[in-house]
């Protein structure tokens, strides 16, 4: 049985959440415009349960040394390049900074046909589809990847976490031809380390051959996962290995070391690294599309084509985004969002940390 948490609530608990942290107002609206976009669509992996763990772990928690800095300013590096971008965003809340550099990544494409940003001192921004999701929508191509919080995947032939889960994220804006932007988004290990925490969550296994324990062994336990393994074995490691490249031209420093200072030497970098880069669609109209075809209308034949010819006949022929925009779909028709007992069990925790009255029974199931 799932449970609908009114959209205001759900807001309350997770401003209220960042601002016993010290976060700043507008920081805490950010934070919970991002998680109630996960929640919307379904993304349990990156959902305010796994915001808050990872700054109570690793952001402004960490007493070491906090990883997210609450009220941090972003610093804007010179660059002599007019359509790209450098930040140094020292250590800020991640769903703000990666909120405004789609936004200025989107500006500079409106003038230049292509923007990018490059974020350096970055604290995780979660889920990566969101952002370009949000852009596909306002009719952008976007895309963003970055190297996530923690070293915790095995590369392809390897027995020691090196990568991190890295994810890869385009939006494509396809609201016109399907009715939804196609959001192409996923961790290059086999799941992400949020999967393996809502499954743990939720009393289940993994998939098998996508984990392994502390003994270097093959596991489908959560409770016992010490290590993820990359998808598609040594493409999966490739594609890790770009995000980690990418970083490393940015500035990012040892992956094994990220979000562990007390491995680090003192004058090394534990923060993450984003990029984002955002292309207005005319930048690649051509002009010569077969039968006197637009541009919007030859990438709703392209797609028709891909879908046609009986693939769609066994009703498991979709697009990357479909199930998500199902997801929101049955959260609107559903008046909340929808979460499950367990979650809604976790939520509750948290409110009644942050003294926010949250009535559990009265909640809507569905």
């Amino acid at each position: 049985m799932d449970r609908v948490v009114p959209v205001s609530l759900h807001r309350d608990i997770v401003e209220a959440a960042y601002g016993r942290r010290g976060f700043s107002a507008d920081e805490c609206a950010q934070a919970a415009r991002f998680c109630e976009l996960a929640a919307r669509h379904g993304i349990k992996t990156h959902n305010a349960l796994k915001a808050l763990h990872l700054d109570d772990h690793f952001g402004s928690g960490n007493a070491r040394r906090p990883g997210c800095v609450p009220g941090a300013a972003i610093e804007k590096l010179s660059s002599r390049f007019s359509a790209a971008e450098k930040w140094n965003a020292n250590r800020k809340l991640g769903q703000a900074v990666a909120f405004e550099a789609i936004d200025a990544c989107e500006k500079m494409a409106d003038r230049h046909g292509v923007g990018m940003v490059s974020v350096d001192f970055a604290f995780h921004y979660l889920w990566g589809g969101g952002y370009v999701m949000e852009s596909a929508k306002r009719g952008y191509i976007a895309y963003t990847n970055c190297t996530a919080a923690l070293a915790e995947v095995v590369p392809f032939g390897g027995k020691f976490p090196t990568l991190g889960t890295n994810p890869h994220s385009w939006g494509f804006p396809t609201v016109e031809a399907v009715g939804f932007p196609i959001v192409i988004d996923w961790a290059t290990s086999t799941v992400a380390m949020g999967r393996v925490q809502q499954l743990l969550r939720e009393g289940k296994s993994l998939p098998p051959d996508s984990a392994v324990d502390e003994q270097g062994n093959p596991t489908t336990d959560p409770a016992k996962v010490k290590a993820l393994l990359p998808f598609g074995a040594h493409k999966g490691y490739g594609l890790s290995l770009i995000n980690e490249l990418v970083a490393a031209l940015i500035g990012g420093s040892l992956p094994t070391i990220r979000s562990r200072p007390e491995l680090a030497a003192e004058d090394e970098k534990t923060t993450p690294a984003f990029f984002f880069q955002v292309i207005h669609p005319d930048a690649l109209d051509c002009g010569m599309f077969a039968q006197k075809r637009k541009q919007a209308a030859n990438v709703r034949a392209v797609i028709e084509d891909v879908l046609g010819h009986g693939n769609q006949d066994s009703g498991r022929c979709i697009l990357p985004g479909e199930i998500e925009h199902r997801y929101a779909m049955r959260c609107e028709e559903s008046g909340g969002l929808i979460f499950t007992d367990a979650e809604v069990a976790e939520f509750k925790k948290i409110a009644d940390q942050v003294d926010v009255a949250m009535d559990t029974a009265a909640l809507k199931t569905v």
